[in-house]
């Protein structure tokens, strides 16, 4: 029988969907998958992009578990691809490799006043908020009117936790360092800030529902923005989201507090639609002052078009939430304007050509870039798994494939790397944080202490 020896470098959903699907799906090979990641712990977006308050939305990490914990996948976590483990290793132990690094930074956003002072990429925030152990512990808060350009379900996410009280986040996972600071949070106003009107948004039903279910937090919408063309119109009646959506917005107009008046909380969370960004204002200091923007109206196609009136509203702190953006891995192929690796439905492509590099593959977010839910990167890893199967004739040629030569190698360069058991003791250790304080999780953050719980030093 024919062994394949499959390293896959990232530890989210498209890696262990990737593993998942090959070791279901072929028979005719041997397979052994070792699945690398650099954090200690498994799961990406899942456990560090999420926010806090969606239980239902980690409940994939359930399903993800239950893949690893069949024992048919090993898992080396703590190991940094480029400087741990390089490619020329992967080439000496493996018959291919799947790259799954996804995408977690911000995408650019060419606009004046964007590197002023209280001006962040929701992908850092969100990463604060959800405890990832390599970004700062404190996060500035100070500001009491908050813009978030953007109309998909991250701008959401950074709104809600924004405005939500942080009392209202201690059942969840929330890390004690980020419940602290949500705590001493001075704001009042949250701005979010959509290009086209209500139905063209980008987030989801669900989403938009729990934003007008927040303790005391007026959800703010205006009038102005629901005079609906013809186009907006036919997407209502035609998409059943869409149409939810409209409906969620339409009945929060005749709630106190829209339009700006009569509402009774202590905070507010403002929806505009129909603004075109023009200028992040920064005062003589440097630091965001107010958020300057083009009023625009349907074009009656679904876009939109500028009507030349600007207007302008104070703020001290702007969150860009329009995308993120994948990172270059050191020596393999990488589209700079996209963020992705080249790629031919999965097989990687030679930087400039069409040429496939052979033993090299890519899925999620890394290959197709951030877009789509859950069920897309199962597709996705399908794809990308059937050409890695049918280019058999064009594996690497591996000098040492045994299962032993990996561990070796990581204890030689004094890798402190993490396994499946080590996830488990993490994993244990963070439920019973949670329990002694009647939640059902509190995470660990700083990255040292996860990796002496993982390892039980």
């Amino acid at each position: 029988m024919t062994q394949l020896r499959l390293a896959i470098v990232g530890a989210g959903p498209a890696g262990i969907y990737a593993a998942d699907i090959l070791l279901k799906a072929e028979r005719k090979f041997n397979v052994a998958i070792d699945l690398f990641e650099q954090l200690p712990a498994p799961y990406g977006l899942v456990r560090y992009g999420v926010a806090p308050d969606h239980p239902r939305i980690k409940g994939i990490i359930n399903a993800l578990r239950d893949v690893l914990d069949r024992g048919d996948i090993r898992v080396f976590g703590n190991v940094r691809f480029g400087e741990d483990i390089t490619l020329d290793d992967l080439k000496r132990h493996y018959h291919a490799v799947i790259f799954s690094t996804g995408a977690v930074r911000d995408t650019t956003l060419d606009l004046p006043g964007i590197d002023a002072e209280g001006s962040y990429g929701a992908a850092d925030f969100v990463s604060w908020f959800d405890g990832h152990p390599d970004v700062p512990r404190e996060w500035p808060l100070e500001a009491e009117s908050v813009a978030v350009l953007g109309n998909g379900n991250v701008a959401l996410d950074v709104a809600r936790m924004l405005a939500r009280h942080a009392d209202d986040l201690l059942p969840t996972e929330i890390p004690a360092n980020v419940y602290d600071g949500l705590k001493a949070s001075k704001v009042t106003d949250v701005h979010v800030f959509g290009r086209r009107g209500p139905a063209q948004v980008k987030f989801t039903p669900l989403e938009l529902r729990e934003l007008g279910e927040l303790h005391d937090v007026d959800t703010v919408v205006y009038d102005e923005d629901f005079d609906y063309d013809q186009a907006s119109l036919d997407a209502i009646a035609s998409n059943k989201q869409v149409m939810v959506i409209d409906r969620v917005l339409q009945s929060w107009r005749q709630r106190p507090g829209a339009n700006g008046v009569g509402g009774e909380a202590s905070r507010r969370l403002h929806l505009h639609f129909y603004a075109k960004p023009v200028e992040i204002v920064a005062d003589d200091e440097g630091r965001v002052s107010a958020f300057r923007y083009e009023r625009t109206r349907p074009d009656g196609q679904g876009g939109v078009v500028g009507t030349g009136e600007i207007r302008e509203i104070a703020i001290q702190a702007m969150y860009r939430a329009i995308g993120y953006f994948g990172s270059p891995l050191p020596g393999v192929p990488f589209d700079e304007r996209h963020g992705v690796i080249p790629n031919h439905e999965g097989q990687i492509l030679r930087a400039g050509s069409n040429d496939v590099v052979p033993g090299a593959y890519t899925t999620g977010w890394i290959k197709r870039g951030p877009v789509g839910l859950i069920g897309h990167t199962k597709s996705d890893a399908m794809e990308t798994v059937r050409h890695l199967i049918n280019d058999q004739g064009s594996w690497w040629q591996p000098e040492d494939p045994s299962e032993a030569a990996i561990p070796a190698l990581l204890a030689e360069r004094g890798v402190r790397y993490t396994d499946l058991d080590g996830w488990h003791n993490l994993d244990q250790h963070e439920l019973a944080l949670g329990e002694a304080e009647g939640r059902v999780r509190i995470k660990v953050v700083e990255r040292d202490e996860m990796v002496r719980v993982s390892r039980a030093e």
